[in-house]
């Protein structure tokens, strides 16, 4: 089983053997607990992993897994039928190697509310006679005689705050002294944010 939860630090450079450069995301993990395992309303089998254990959390968490400890955060992951983990493994970063292929999610930044040109990338209207206060506006918005606006218009609204997951990334770096692991690229989401972290097996359409 190869999941972690951890927080974003922020993005660096990572220096390969042969001398090339890597711009990876470096993410801080906690050590990860699966308090519980369990099956969910569905029937699925499910595992309960909690991490930065903490004493300043609700009373229903406090003593919710027992002498696992008390988490701030918690996920439910599903399990395959043949998947067996034990109540009380723990999870660090050195269940990743460098060369494996995870998925990364996170929520990206929000931007607040926002017009068309930001949010979907309209160009704009030209600057030329009778533009004056019409440059990024959205213009017609389609047929009047249907009285409505269409689903999945493209308008001006609120952008970022999104679940967002970054699939088929790899792994470029492992500190097990530091509890820090480094994925190639870009991971969604600000400095300090939570980041899940998920093996795959290559396959980007899965999950």
């Amino acid at each position: 089983m190869k999941y972690l939860l951890g927080k974003k630090i922020e993005m660096t450079q990572v220096f390969r053997e042969d001398g090339s450069v890597v711009p990876a995301t470096l993410v801080a993990v906690e050590p990860c607990v699966i308090a519980a395992v369990c099956e969910d309303q569905q029937g699925n089998k499910v595992a309960m992993i909690g991490t930065d254990a903490s004493a300043k959390v609700a009373k229903p968490q406090l003593t919710q897994f027992g002498d696992k400890g008390a988490f701030k955060r918690v996920a439910q992951v599903r399990l395959s039928q043949s998947e067996t983990p034990e109540v009380g493994q723990v999870l660090t970063v050195s269940t990743f190697a460098v060369g494996d292929k995870v998925d990364a999610i996170g929520t990206s930044k929000g931007k607040g509310f926002q017009g068309v040109v930001k949010r979907h990338g309209f160009r704009g209207h030209p600057t030329t006679h009778g533009h004056k206060d019409q440059v990024r506006k959205s213009g017609s918005i389609g047929a009047g005689g249907v009285q409505r606006v269409f689903k999945g218009m493209r308008m001006a609204g609120r952008m970022g705050s999104d679940r967002v997951t970054v699939k088929n990334l790899e792994v470029v770096s492992v500190d097990t002294e530091k509890n820090v692991i480094g994925i190639k690229g870009a991971i969604p989401g600000a400095r300090g944010s939570e980041v899940t972290i998920i093996a795959t097996n290559g396959n980007v359409w899965q999950n």
